[in-house]
């Protein structure tokens, strides 16, 4: 326990001494800051204290009064802790012990309408509030991670110094910058989640494709995630990918083929579909590798159903190497769509939400730090760059580009996955979102007759003007009574 003889000492305190926490502290500590933290177990003080924090310049509290009275005016306290009734529990905490213009901010995975409430509640006490996305994992917090901050924008530079110094760093530019108001940050650290999700499962379709569909080996396979880790893929999850299938278990084989095939999740995901089936964004991408991770935690239903249903009898009799190829044309161009959907959702966001989001500086936000760090954002930050106002990522020159070069290998991949039984969730929802967007017709005539047959939810015609709606008698014996129209 760190002896304080002046109270106003710290730069900014921290609550919630679990991994990621720890490693925030000591990452601010290396950066010059002076820390005091606090934990409601308070013998994991003790701990840190005694261990990581050993030597340092960090100060340790075993109550919250202490704890407050040791920050520098205006004080700047951060929540590590489980998002949820925690985070207001702590602050319920917290608010007798500070003063107007004090700052909380709480960087869990908390969902972007609680940061929302917060920011507002805690506005009318005097408290300013941030709700940061934090991303990278334990590696991040410790040496550098993705940083958006968004909240009450008045408590932004008494933050910025000390995010931007912690954050990582690309081409001497730091992964944070402020994102928005109210819920903002994190939304966007929700969207960046549900993107994850996205290329997560998009690498295990191509892993399964090789593994299962051309019966590569695991050595054979770790070889073409690390030559593609040096090509247009080039990310710290394609990086961990080749990692992962190098690493043998005690008896020589892989550890891979010894996990169990069923995926957890924590809900970002999830979070992020629902939020697009409220603004009515077609995230099918991400839709389908949250359901791909359902379907997989049906192990035992799986192993039941594997016994009884047909299985495709054929094997991959063509060209390897070249299926391979496909397969990584078929992963760039799903990658492409996934941020494309998740662009998407975000601009319709913020204009139902009122955020001015910068495009082109979240795309520099996820380029170092991060789970989905990568080469690739470079060219979506030089998108919006090049027109602020894009509407969609494939309109811009250079996905148009790398799409056509990818449609061929794209749809040869996911054809052969249908012949050969291979589940390619993502792969196909993606090409066939891709299908649907560049089509100038699609059959919602077709649907909208069939709404109004049995409901008279009526149609539009196109040859009258937008806005106008009409009602058909199909059956003769229906009236002319249309029902209400109303748009997702």
């Amino acid at each position: 326990m760190s002896e304080v003889d002046n109270p106003a000492k710290a730069d900014i305190g921290l609550v919630g001494l679990a991994v990621m926490g720890q490693n925030l502290v000591l990452n601010m500590n290396d950066k010059g800051f002076t820390v005091a933290v606090y934990n409601r177990t308070t013998s994991k003080v003790d701990e840190f204290m005694q261990g990581p924090a050993k030597g340092t310049n960090i100060l340790g509290f075993h109550d919250l009064k202490s704890f407050v009275e040791s920050l520098k005016a205006p004080r700047r306290v951060m929540l590590m802790v489980k998002a949820g009734p925690v985070v207001d529990a702590f602050i319920e905490q917290l608010v007798p012990y500070l003063d107007t213009g004090d700052i909380i901010i709480d960087g869990g995975n908390s969902l972007y309408n609680d940061s929302d409430r917060r920011t507002h509640e805690l506005h009318k006490k005097g408290i300013l509030f941030i709700g940061s996305g934090v991303s990278g994992g334990e590696e991040g917090a410790r040496h550098g991670p993705s940083l958006m901050p968004g909240g009450n924008h008045a408590a932004w530079p008494h933050i910025k110094p000390i995010f931007q110094a912690i954050a990582a760093h690309v081409d001497g530019e730091a992964c944070c910058d402020w994102v928005g108001n109210d819920g903002a940050g994190h939304y966007v650290k929700m969207v960046h989640n549900g993107i994850e999700y996205g290329d997560m499962q998009l690498i295990c379709e191509a892993y399964q494709m090789m593994r299962e569909g051309l019966g590569m080996s695991g050595d054979e396979i770790q070889q073409v995630f690390a030559d593609w880790n040096d090509g247009v893929l080039d990310s710290y999850l394609i990086e961990i990918t080749r990692d992962i299938l190098a690493v043998k278990d005690d008896d020589g084989e892989l550890l891979i083929d010894h996990i169990l095939d069923t995926a957890g999740q924590k809900g970002t995901g999830k979070w992020t579909g629902m939020n697009a089936l409220d603004l009515g964004i077609p995230l099918t991408l991400i839709g389908e590798a949250v359901f791909a991770r359902c379907l997989s935690a049906r192990k035992d239903e799986r192993v039941r159903a594997a016994k009884v249903l047909p299985q495709i009898a054929g094997t991959f009799d063509g060209d390897k190497a070249e299926m391979v190829n496909a397969i990584r044309d078929a992963l760039y161009a799903s990658k492409i769509i996934s941020y494309a959907q998740g662009y998407m959702l975000m601009r319709e966001a913020a204009e139902i939400y009122g955020w001015e989001l910068n495009y082109g500086g979240i795309a520099l936000m996820w380029r170092g730090g991060c789970i989905i760090r990568s080469q690739f954002l470079s060219k979506i930050r030089d998108a919006f760059d090049l027109n602020p106002e894009l509407e969609n990522l494939l309109l811009d020159d250079f996905f148009i580009e790398a799409i056509t070069e990818a449609l061929p290998g794209w749809r040869k991949a996911v054809g052969t996955a249908v012949a050969l039984g291979v589940p390619v969730p993502t792969f196909s929802s993606a090409l066939s979102f891709y299908d649907g967007y560049r089509s100038e017709r699609l059959p919602a005539n077709l649907l909208q007759a069939q709404r109004d047959y049995f409901g008279a939810h009526t149609y539009e015609r196109t040859d009258k003007p937008r806005g106008e709606f009409f009602h058909t008698n199909w059956t003769g014996r229906g009236g002319n009574v249309s029902a209400s129209t109303y748009d997702v």
